[in-house]
């Protein structure tokens, strides 16, 4: 019995080198197919075919499914234009894990970037700030603050990943600086979390309500498996709890957060905030500045109150307090409030329709909407002016020109 076994036992150990002499023989690139296994993602069609995978289509569908939930919920709701997040990422060693490639720090690390450059162009007038859990302790990485580039620069330099994590350690940390945010400004928490458990010091349940009275909404994304903990945090905050199947679907969550949410109503209150809208400076002057404490050549900014010199905009005068913005913040703002209506998508009857009389060319790139084979393609319709455009069009109107041409076309005429 136990030679037979220890015969077994060697023998399954023998498979297992062989399997690696397999692998050890395959080339660097058959390698890389071998860990991404990428035949899973092929598709069939209707006759059971192979068909080539399309990744524009897969970005169009995947877009137009983000839009669709944004429009659901954007008619005549309050949404918070002056938002101060703080971004907590679990550096534990659950972020070190391979599962994403390369690791799943690399994979936050990557699109965290891509999300704060989107926050700050769609909520101009917002700060940001993030925080670390590293060895069951959390640190202030960055305070908060309305420059994307030193946010980027810092985390890029602090991606070591060891120990637990604590999940109640960030929260008290957050709640401390997110106290301190004036009445008028949307506290939020986002937080990437890597661990399937949390080393906490404390009754996090505590520290959950202490939250949920400091009007903080937290949103969670995880990389692992669902946690209880962190799904009755987002319920009791009014957050949003999501698990990233790939990264690719962790992307496409990250961006979500994006746009302003939707205000809490026993939070959304109206509030008057002054505003100061200050000069620039001329190019060869020179002055000591308020934000650094120290001489600067160049252009800058001349708060309108005290006549302190700022770097950029928006931020708040350091030695006044005045809020300073510029103009296109505002403007860039304002479309929030009042968002476009998601264009319909052309079906395929329409097309197919004789007594159709579909127009060949996008209406704002004036490119052909038909296929190479002469055949409609892909196109969307404004529910109001009826003009058509092409997939790339809906996107830069919808993300970054905010009207409608054909609208507006009308509208002129």
């Amino acid at each position: 019995m136990n030679n037979g076994a220890g015969r077994r036992i060697n023998g399954g150990a023998e498979e297992d080198d062989d399997e690696d002499d397999v692998n050890g023989d395959l080339d660097a690139w058959e390698r890389t197919y071998t860990d991404e296994r990428s035949w899973e993602s092929l598709q069939e069609d209707e006759l059971g075919m192979l068909r080539p995978i399309d990744n524009q289509a897969l970005y169009h569908s995947q877009y137009r499914r983000r839009l669709g939930s944004l429009s659901s919920t954007a008619a005549r709701i309050q949404k918070g234009l002056i938002r101060y997040l703080y971004i907590v990422i679990d550096l534990s060693r659950a972020a070190s894990e391979m599962d994403f490639r390369p690791s799943r720090i690399a994979v936050i690390a990557k699109h965290v970037e891509t999300f704060i450059r989107e926050f700050f162009y769609q909520n101009p007038l917002s700060q940001v700030g993030i925080v670390t859990i590293k060895d069951g302790v959390a640190h202030c990485l960055t305070d908060i603050g309305g420059s994307p580039e030193s946010h980027i620069n810092a985390l890029m330099k602090k991606l070591e990943c060891s120990g637990d994590s604590s999940l109640q350690n960030a929260l008290d940390l957050v709640d401390g600086y997110l106290n301190q945010i004036p009445s008028y400004g949307h506290r939020e928490v986002l937080i990437l979390y890597s661990a399937l458990s949390t080393c906490d010091p404390g009754d996090i349940m505590d520290t959950i309500q202490k939250c949920r009275k400091s009007k903080i909404r937290c949103s969670v994304i995880g990389l692992a498996a669902e946690m209880f903990i962190c799904k009755h945090l987002c319920q009791e905050t009014g957050g949003t709890y999501s698990v990233a199947l790939d990264e690719s679907h962790f992307k496409e969550l990250i961006l979500e957060h994006a746009p302003p949410p939707p205000a809490i109503a026993e939070f959304a209150v109206a509030n008057l905030i002054k505003m100061g809208f200050p000069q620039r400076a001329a190019e060869g002057s020179i002055s000591i500045c308020s934000c650094h404490k120290e001489a600067k050549v160049g252009a800058g900014y001349t708060c309108p109150r005290c006549k302190a010199r700022a770097c950029e905009l928006p931020t708040e005068c350091c030695v006044c307090g005045l809020t300073l913005v510029s103009s296109p913040h505002l403007a860039r703002s304002y479309h929030h409030l009042f968002p476009i209506a998601p264009f319909d998508e052309v079906t395929s009857s329409h097309l197919n329709n004789p007594n159709c009389k579909l127009q060949r060319n996008c209406f704002g790139c004036q490119q052909s909407l038909l296929d190479p084979g002469n055949k409609p393609g892909p196109a969307v319709v404004c529910p109001k002016c009826k003009r058509y455009f092409c997939l790339d069009c809906d996107i830069y109107i919808h993300e970054s020109l905010h009207n409608c041409p054909g609208c507006d076309s009308l509208r002129h005429s």
